[in-house]
Formats: C-alpha cells, sequence, structure tokens
C-alpha cells in the first residue's frame, strides 16, 4: 500500500509535555502529521452555483447541512445544484464529539412553515433527489417527526417528480416518532451510525450503538419499500476489523446502503483525528461491504452522508 506522503513535526529533542507551538491548523492533524494529503484536497467554495444556492437559501430563510457541518463537498455540490436542507433550526441538542453544528439545552421555536419553504425551494431548484436532515431536538415530545413528516409531504405536492431522502436523528428510540416518519414513504431513509461501538461513550455520548441499529431495522419493517442507509466515519481511532464488525451489524439490521469517509477535527474542542485512511482501505471497505451484500456502499476520504445521494438511489434501485 502507498505510504502517506506527510511529513512529522516538532524537534525530536523537544522536552516531553512541552505546549504544542504550530498553528491551530496544523493541531487539528494527527500526531506527527503537518498537513493533510493530497487526496483530501477541495478547491474552494465557490462558482455561480454556489451563489445561486446561497442566495435562495437566505430568501427561503432556510439552513443547510453543508454549511452546519462544515462539508468538504459544498462546493461541488453547491456547483451541480444539490444541498442538504437541515431542518428544525441549527442549534441540536446533543453535543457529539466530532460534530461542528451548534448545540444546546434547547433548539429553538419549531417553525411550522418551514416545511413549505423547503418544498418551494427543491421545486426552484428543480431537484431530481432532495435530502431533508436536522439537529436532534430532544426537546420536542416527538423529536421533530411531525415536522419531517410534514416536508416529505410539501416536496411530493410542490415537485411531484423528486425522490426523497431522510436522515434523522434516532428520537431517542422512540418507534412511534419513526413511524410518523416513514408512513410518508421517503425513497431512502437514512440514520447515520457514525462510528464503531466501542468509541460511542466518548463520540456519540448521548446516543446508543444498538439503539441506533434498531431505529434503521424498525424503519425498514415499518416501511418495506423505503431504502435503509447510514453512515459512518473513519480516523476517530478504530481499526479495520471494529469497522468490518459495524458494517456486518448493519447488514443484520436490513440496511442497504452505505456511506463510508474520514472525519475531520472540526476543532480543538472536538475528538481529536487520529490518523487519515488511504483511499486503497476506503477501497478495501467499499468491497468488503459489497460482500456482504449491501445494494451500494459509497466509501472514500471525502464521502460525505448525503454525498453522490441522487446516484445512490439509482444504483440501489438497480440491485
Amino acid at each position: 500500500m502507498q505510504q502517506i506522503p506527510l511529513v512529522p513535526v516538532g524537534s525530536p529533542t523537544a522536552p516531553a509535555g512541552s505546549p504544542d507551538q504550530r498553528p491551530t491548523w496544523q493541531r487539528l492533524l494527527p500526531e506527527g502529521v503537518d498537513r493533510r494529503p493530497p487526496w483530501l484536497t477541495v478547491r474552494a467554495p465557490v462558482g455561480a452555483g454556489v451563489t445561486e444556492v446561497s442566495s435562495l437559501m437566505r430568501e427561503k430563510q432556510l439552513v443547510t447541512v453543508c454549511e452546519e457541518a462544515r462539508c468538504p463537498n459544498l462546493g461541488e455540490c453547491w456547483n451541480s445544484g444539490t444541498a442538504t436542507f437541515m431542518i428544525l433550526g441549527d442549534t441540536c441538542t446533543r453535543a457529539c464529539a466530532f460534530c461542528a453544528v451548534k448545540s444546546g439545552r434547547r433548539g429553538g421555536d419549531v417553525d411550522a412553515d418551514e416545511p413549505r419553504r423547503v418544498g418551494e425551494a427543491v421545486a426552484r431548484m428543480g431537484l431530481r433527489h432532495a435530502v431533508v436532515t436536522s439537529v436532534d431536538r430532544d426537546d420536542l415530545p416527538d423529536g421533530g417527526a411531525s415536522i419531517f413528516a410534514a416536508t416529505i409531504r410539501e416536496i411530493r405536492t410542490r415537485s411531484p417528480g423528486t425522490t426523497v431522502e431522510v436522515l434523522t436523528p434516532d428520537f431517542q428510540g422512540d418507534l412511534d416518532a419513526v413511524r410518523a416518519v416513514v408512513a410518508e414513504e421517503p425513497e431512502i431513509f437514512n440514520h447515520n451510525m457514525e462510528t464503531v461501538a466501542r468509541l460511542y461513550p466518548r463520540v456519540r455520548p448521548k446516543s446508543g450503538y444498538r439503539r441506533s441499529l434498531s431505529v434503521l431495522r424498525a424503519a425498514k419493517e415499518m416501511a418495506p419499500r423505503s431504502r435503509t442507509k447510514s453512515g459512518l466515519m473513519v480516523g476517530l481511532g478504530e481499526d479495520v476489523l471494529e469497522v468490518h464488525r459495524l458494517l456486518r451489524d448493519l447488514r443484520g439490521h436490513r440496511v442497504e446502503i452505505v456511506t463510508i469517509g474520514q472525519y475531520l477535527r472540526p476543532s480543538l474542542k472536538h475528538h481529536p483525528l487520529i490518523r487519515f485512511w488511504h483511499p486503497d482501505e476506503f477501497a478495501g471497505l467499499r468491497a468488503y461491504g459489497l460482500d456482504l451484500g449491501f445494494a451500494h456502499v459509497e466509501s472514500g476520504p471525502l464521502v460525505r452522508s448525503s454525498y453522490h445521494a441522487a446516484g445512490q438511489v439509482v444504483a440501489a434501485a438497480a440491485v
């Protein structure tokens, strides 16, 4: 396997425990590494498409996870006329150790008109596939499930030819909330596992590995026509055998589509980035997943949950 062409930092004679004097952007990298590998280089998010999508989101007073989670693919996606809508505000009631989205004890007032504006934006953009996600809203009785359902209905009404994917929280394991969402029969029901079981207490302390798996299984049992999907990150300290176990657990819970991408540390207060995975390793995970029987595996350093989502619908439908 090709070695990652990165240069160790720091003097070998520096005293142990001395303050790290490197710039902040270097301190966000794995220990002993002073720059990102070339396969993580992306273009700055500029272009006509970026300007148009940004203007539309501001006009409709909508939030995108592309911006809030600092997605590295924002420029590529927005210039191709796609975006992932984030409903229920911009404040998450959990504080997962990997996530750049703002957190707080309360997520803010629910905007009952938001589903309509999302539907209008989808129609305006002419999307063939719309992805809708949200912050966690543990402060709401249904976790925001009713707003997910209303958003799906508005997209169906205003853009009838558009397929819909929802990326939901775990609703604290409330299966009535899951049922409210899948009753609208989105083409894809997505709930991200994010990481391997061992790292949950540190990376997702308010979530549960088995709870998330049960949500995915329940969604498939409630709405067999919807495809189930989940995503995970690598680079948090897991090993390949743990990732294999997670993939086997997902298949055992009837998940059909999986996305695998590289974790990038948003700030120094977030979980450390332990290492960069090589593209060859992502290819190996893809092959392993396909051998397990997933309908589609999107695996690569820059892959995020909704990256190439429209193509995943087509690919999964062909299987």
